[in-house]
Formats: structure tokens, C-alpha cells, sequence
């Protein structure tokens, strides 16, 4: 287990650092995301759908809001057009991770492990517990694309991992995306309520797995 939470880490600091450079240069805040939305809107709804698709492909490279913009792409698109439009912008953030990690990752995951025999522990580790952290990747923000890579570089078979994030991120954008098409700024509730509700059931999730993997460890 200790290799892949090392490795897992590692790629989690990583994105966590986009994520802060973000802020700190003050590029990827709420309120820029909402004014290129809002900006799109003024020239054409299909430049929304381009925006969101774009930012979320985004994810991948430079950490961002995802669940703020799957809800601002509610608002502004309705439901279910902004739903597609946030499903398709994860889609290729997660499907390229896997796809880059499954040509390049297992070299990176060489020089992060150097003994072999914990590479093939990590593997074998993430081949058990992989799929339960694909479905409860959305609970915090950067673990899906941790998971995305580890799944192409621990030789993950893509329409396994396909299902998983299906799974983890259908229910959310739609339940997210649904919300802010019945949001508004006078009206916000739905949203905060989607929030808490989408965060709630994932992060119990996560306590049950953590207790269940305790258990595996000790047993």
C-alpha cells in the first residue's frame, strides 16, 4: 500500500501546485470563471459549452473549480445541455490522463519506485482498490486526475476504467449541473444544497472505504 499512497502523493502535491499558482495568480477564481461565461454568453450559447468543455480538459493540466464550473454550466446552458457540455470536458481531461499515463507513466513510476518489486505491489494495490477510489474520486478536488493517471499507468484495461468513471461522475454532473439550471444568483440554494448533498454521500463513502481497507491491513 505504501508505494502507491507514495505515488498517489506525489502526483497529488503536483496538481495541488497548479491549483495554488492558480489562485495565487489569481487566473482560475470563481469570479473569472463566471465572467468568461458570462462573456461567451454575450457572443453564443455553443461558445458555453465551448468554455466549459475547455476549461474542465483544463483540469488535467492546471487544477480547477470543476464542480463550481459543472454548476455555472447549469445556470448559464439549462439542463441537460450544460450537463453534456461539463461530462464532455471531464471525459477528456480523464480518457487523455489515461492515455498519456499508460504510454509514459510506468517510466515516471520507475524513477518514483525504484524497487521492482514494490512496482508490482503497487500495481497489484491499486488493481484492488482502484476501482472503489475511480467511483469516489469526486469527493476533492485533483483525486480524479490522480486516479485517471494511475489507472493508465498501472495497465488499468480502458473500458474498465471507463465504467468506473462513468459511475463516479455521471450521478455528479447531472445532480451539479441540474442544480445550477435551477439556481439563480437571488436563488442559490439549490446549488449550496447539491453541494453538501454531492460531498456528504462521497466523503461517507470514503470513511467506509478507509475503514474497510484498515480492516484488509490488519487482518
Amino acid at each position: 500500500m505504501k508505494p502507491l499512497i507514495k505515488v498517489m502523493l506525489i502526483l497529488g502535491s503536483i496538481f495541488a501546485l497548479t491549483f495554488i499558482l492558480g489562485r495565487v495568480l489569481g487566473i482560475l477564481t470563481i469570479e473569472n470563471v463566471k465572467h468568461w461565461l458570462e462573456l461567451a454568453q454575450s457572443v453564443d450559447p455553443i461558445w458555453v459549452a465551448g468554455t466549459v468543455i475547455f476549461l474542465l480538459f483544463l483540469d488535467l493540466f492546471i487544477a480547477v473549480l470543476t464542480l463550481t464550473i459543472t454548476i455555472l454550466a447549469g445556470f448559464f446552458l439549462g439542463f441537460p445541455a450544460g450537463a453534456t457540455a461539463a461530462l464532455t470536458g471531464m471525459s477528456l481531461a480523464a480518457f487523455t490522463g489515461y492515455t498519456i499515463s499508460s504510454v509514459w507513466g510506468d517510466r515516471v513510476i520507475s524513477l518514483l519506485v525504484r524497487n521492482k518489486n514494490e512496482r508490482l505491489e503497487m500495481r497489484e494495490t491499486f488493481g484492488k482498490s482502484g476501482p472503489t477510489m475511480i467511483i469516489l474520486s469526486r469527493a476533492a478536488p485533483i483525486i480524479p486526475e490522480v486516479t485517471a493517471c494511475m489507472a493508465g499507468a498501472t495497465g488499468m484495461r480502458l473500458h474498465s476504467y471507463a465504467l468506473y468513471f462513468i459511475i463516479s461522475s455521471l450521478p455528479y454532473v447531472l445532480i451539479a449541473a441540474y442544480a445550477g439550471s435551477i439556481s439563480s444568483t437571488d436563488s442559490p440554494q439549490p446549488a449550496i444544497y447539491a453541494v453538501l448533498l454531492l460531498y456528504a454521500v462521497l466523503w461517507i463513502g470514503w470513511y467506509l472505504f478507509r475503514q474497510k481497507t484498515k480492516k484488509l491491513v490488519q487482518s
